[in-house]
Parts: structure tokens; C-alpha cells; sequence
């Protein structure tokens, strides 16, 4: 998959590519920083709930955030877009899982996509005493 440049509208992606859609929301005046942007934290934690969802079902079970990795802001985010946020599996080790994350928004009144973040989180499957445990294989 290319590189997209700034600016750019994100191409029609199938499931596979960008992974299923996960949290959809608007962010609030309260959300933005100095600059009227939306924080890049608010972001950041919107991006590690979703991911968690994924994580959560691929292991059959809790989860947890051990690393963002490759994380790339393209374009801010504004109060009144509409935030998409998108996620798939891309690697599975003993206890650990990939997960590529992308955020979509759709500005006020346009319905065009436009990429705004892209990254990667790794979250690592836990028991119920907060011990790593397998990831179980996959259709288990």
C-alpha cells in the first residue's frame, strides 16, 4: 500500500487493508488544544480503545498496551469532524499482537475520507491475574 500524501483523500479501502471499523465520534471543543486542533493525546487514546477491541477478541480475552509503534500524525483533527477509526491484526506472537490502527475523518460538511493518522499498537494477552498468557491460535 503507498503512501499517501498529504492532503490526499484516503482511497476506498476493502476490510482487509484498512481492517473493520471500530469507534466512530465526533471530538468536542474540550478536546482541542491551543492551536483549536484536537489533541493528539484525545487521538492517541481513541486509536488505544479501539485497538484494545481487536486485541481483545483475536486473544479471547483481556489485553493490554505494551508498546505505539510508527505513529504518524498526516492532518489535525477538528471539532465537528467525524472520527473513524479502523483496525486489523497484522501479527501474532506467543502472548503479543500487532495491531495497525488508522483514523479517518470526514470534515463538517464534506463526506470526504481524508487519512489523518496511521499506527501501529502491540497489546499482549493476559490472564485473570494479570500474567501474560498464549494468544490462542486463530478459529480456536
Amino acid at each position: 500500500m503507498g503512501k499517501e500524501s498529504v492532503g490526499e483523500s484516503a482511497r476506498e479501502l476493502t476490510v482487509a487493508e484498512r481492517g473493520e471499523p471500530l469507534i466512530r465520534s465526533a471530538p468536542m471543543p474540550a478536546d482541542m488544544n491551543g492551536n483549536g486542533d484536537i489533541f493528539g493525546g484525545w487521538v492517541l487514546s481513541q486509536m488505544d480503545i479501539a485497538g484494545g477491541i481487536v486485541a481483545a477478541r483475536r486473544a479471547q480475552g483481556r489485553v493490554v498496551t505494551v508498546a505505539v509503534d510508527a505513529m504518524t500524525f498526516h492532518q489535525p483533527i477538528k471539532v465537528g469532524d467525524i472520527v473513524s477509526i479502523y483496525g486489523r491484526v497484522i501479527r501474532v506472537g506467543r502472548s503479543s499482537m500487532a495491531v495497525k490502527m488508522e483514523t479517518i475523518v470526514a470534515r463538517r460538511l464534506d463526506p470526504t475520507e481524508i487519512k489523518v493518522t496511521e499506527g501501529v499498537y502491540t497489546y499482549v494477552a493476559i490472564d485473570e491475574n494479570g500474567k501474560s498468557r498464549p494468544v490462542p491460535a486463530e478459529g480456536k
